[in-house]
């Protein structure tokens, strides 16, 4: 099962028309597009899917308007998360996840549990959850760390937690992980920086923001990364160097949508409290596409 998850992994857009309902051609375009040019899986409704600011029903439209799309071509994710354990617990018992191969479940944040009330909150999750889960540790967003020992303890106690999608641009922590783990838990990068240094350090790949944007050239980047084929794969990296750092300047998923919308995907619209993209950004991505081959 785990192996469905090698390689890239596209953290996908909640694309907003300019009235902020769910643009769902748009989503579908992007979805197909992202299959069409080498994309490995998709996560659905996670921070970049702006999870935080759809309702459940146009969460359940979009994981509709997905399925259909993809017509059991990839691997998918779904997130649910969150820190109130007993919500999460519900909504896993409320979803359909017969088309869903694993849910990507946020390390709780704003109530900065300890590591035990870490580790608690994912037992709880995982004995409810009839799929695999991935779990997501972002200590920028949540404001607590998942420690690499709480990570690991949970790999190696619930047969159903096969892999983290770490997102603390910490190397050594990746780097503690990657030697610690078991032999068949996944360590998947969320630092689109940092990916392809983390796979050829033995990570599993990334849940990536930037690769829905060049599905083509980031999965085949992760894809030499994989084989151990470092001076190749870095000549791919040091090309998106640029564009990575741009679309996480202000706020993401601002940046990506910017993108999308200069390659005609999607409307660069977000959500309140967030705002799109600045003049001065959407300039700075326009000089990378002119010279991005």
């Amino acid at each position: 099962m785990s192996s469905k998850f090698l390689g890239t992994g596209v953290a996908l857009v909640t694309p907003f028309k300019s009235d902020l309902s769910v643009d769902h051609e748009a989503l579908a375009n992007i979805v197909n597009f992202n299959i069409e040019n080498g994309t490995d899986y998709l996560v659905i409704c996670g921070t970049t899917g702006e999870s935080v600011t759809i309702t459940k029903e146009e969460k359940q439209a979009v994981i509709k308007t997905i399925s259909k799309a993809n017509n059991g071509r990839l691997p998918m994710v779904l997130g649910i998360g969150g820190n109130n354990t007993a919500s999460v617990i519900e909504e896993i018992k409320e979803t359909d996840l017969r088309n869903i191969d694993a849910i990507l479940s946020v390390s709780p944040y704003y109530s900065k549990p300890t590591q035990e009330g870490v580790y608690q909150h994912f037992k709880a999750v995982s004995e409810a959850c009839p799929i695999d889960i991935i779990l997501y540790n972002v200590p920028g967003r949540t404001s607590k760390n998942m420690e690499p020992e709480t990570t690991l303890r949970l790999a190696k106690d619930f047969k159903n937690i096969i892999a983290v999608k770490e997102a603390g641009n910490n190397v050594s922590q990746y780097l503690q992980l990657l030697k610690n783990k078991p032999e068949d838990f996944l360590v998947i990068s969320g630092d689109d920086d940092l990916a392809l240094s983390i796979v050829l350090a033995g990570g599993s790949g990334v849940i990536s923001v930037i690769g829905q944007a060049f599905p083509k050239a980031f999965s085949e980047m992760i894809r030499l990364g994989l084989k151990g084929e470092a001076k190749a794969a870095y000549t791919i990296h040091f090309k998106l160097m640029d564009v990575i750092n741009h679309i996480f300047e202000e706020n993401n998923p601002a940046g990506i949508k910017a993108v999308f919308e200069a390659l005609n995907l999607c409307q660069d619209t977000v959500r309140l409290p967030l705002v799109p993209a600045s003049n001065q950004l959407k300039e700075k991505i326009a000089v990378f596409l002119k010279v991005f081959k």
